[in-house]
């Protein structure tokens, strides 16, 4: 506790240097925090009671039958119980920080209702002053802000944690989940907790596509074909899941991934090496694959005839657009593991170091602990992490997990 109180003091001691002093206190909080603070003075009194309050009724509407509702409600016990086990209070919100629900412990229930951390609560910092949720929406990555790092102070003695919320499959970004206590339960794994509850949402959003930025339509009706490959092996053809054997999933998968076609020859070559199966197999299985797709697979070449979203195109297009945060958090894991198939490997191997690649030129904190997840005993991406972070002189939150990350990588 002794800690925590002197960092509480010396965020305070910053806050009132800028705010009450006019002194710019660069020195003293993080550059997130300051440039924050200064969209906040512009806009926000800090004397302000509560967070103004959005259209109650338009929220409303916005947020029933919304993919994001059925994503929630499709894990609302396990929000409720880290709410109440945490006393800790949960929200989710639109991509303009709007809150759209939350859901919080008996204590942290009635902290919120005071300052309007309800639906239809606006908490952009240009309406409530700097805070997690709008740094993490603002810059598509988890955040924290602790006591008086927040600009307002009604809730100086917050603590929150925030993660960006992303479509599964588009990768468009949807609002964020918020989780916030009392300063004095600071917790290291706080921002995980946030980061963890956020995939779990995301892995229960209806299954929607935004095919060329369109919008999205819902479960049941998205034209052609989805596939996650990374991590995990799923096909969905107009939002209906396909189940499919480990050939079947593999012969989908690379004509998936060279969407102008691929002779018989090469089809073979990509799928079985040099393994002795003959063409008749192969032809026997592209025949089981085109039934399931419902005659939408050509032949000479073989070649899909739908619109493709691929986990793998979406992540390499994100890395192309240098947004490693965002890549990583799209990245499930090794392609189709346990394939046998010579392209399949190595395209999975190109992936795989290409995101590690793009981790060690810019190790972005919250994104080496979530890669870390998936590749637990690679040390260099958490040594390269620490070094940025170290000489800085600064605290931040992930410091104390990525030296027990790497301490658990070197007991190995």
């Amino acid at each position: 506790m002794g800690e925590l109180d002197q960092r509480r003091r010396a965020c305070l001691a910053a806050w009132t240097t800028f705010v009450e002093n006019g002194d710019p206190a660069a020195p003293l909080v993080r550059p997130e925090i300051l440039d924050s603070w200064n969209r906040s003075g512009a806009s926000v009194n800090p004397g302000l009671g509560r967070a103004p309050l959005a259209d109650e009724q338009d929220t409303d509407r916005f947020w029933r039958g919304s993919p994001l509702q059925v994503a929630v409600e499709r894990v609302e016990a396990e929000l409720r119980r880290t709410a109440e086990d945490g006393d800790l209070v949960v929200a989710v919100t639109d991509p303009d920080t709007r809150v759209l629900w939350t859901y919080g412990g008996r204590v942290m229930r009635r902290r919120a209702e005071s300052v309007n951390f309800v639906a239809a609560g606006r908490w952009d910092d240009a309406s409530i002053g700097t805070n997690a949720l709008d740094l993490a929406n603002r810059h598509d990555r988890p955040a924290m802000v602790f006591s008086a790092e927040h600009y307002s102070p009604i809730v100086h003695n917050w603590v929150c944690w925030a993660a960006p919320l992303h479509d599964p499959v588009s990768g468009a970004k949807l609002g964020v989940l918020d989780i916030s206590t009392t300063w004095d339960r600071t917790h290291p794994i706080g921002l995980a907790t946030a980061r963890v509850l956020a995939r779990l949402v995301e892995q229960a959003m209806p299954r929607s596509s935004y095919y060329g930025g369109g919008d999205a339509v819902e479960e049941g009706h998205e034209p052609g074909l989805v596939l996650s490959l990374l991590g995990t092996a799923e096909a969905w053809v107009d939002g209906q899941r396909l189940l499919l054997n480990r050939r079947q999933s593999e012969i989908l998968a690379l004509l998936a991934l060279h969407p102008d076609g691929l002779s018989l020859e090469q089809l073979h070559a990509m799928l079985y090496g040099d393994h002795a199966v003959t063409f008749s197999t192969l032809k026997a299985e592209v025949s089981h694959l085109r039934q399931a797709l419902s005659g939408q697979l050509a032949s000479r070449p073989y070649r899909l005839l739908m619109p493709i979203a691929t986990d793998v195109d979406h992540v390499l297009g994100l890395l192309r657009r240098g947004e490693v945060g965002a890549a990583v958090h799209a990245y499930g894991g090794d392609l189709l593991p346990g394939t046998e198939s010579p392209a399949l490997v190595e395209m999975g191997e190109y992936v795989a170091v290409a995101v590690r690649e793009a981790l060690l030129a810019d190790p972005q904190p919250d994104a080496v602990l979530q890669y870390s997840e998936l590749a637990p005993y690679d040390t260099a991406v958490l040594e390269a992490c620490l070094a940025r972070l170290t000489p800085e002189g600064l605290p931040h939150p992930a410091v104390p997990l990525l030296k027990a990350r790497l301490a658990v990588a070197a007991e190995r």
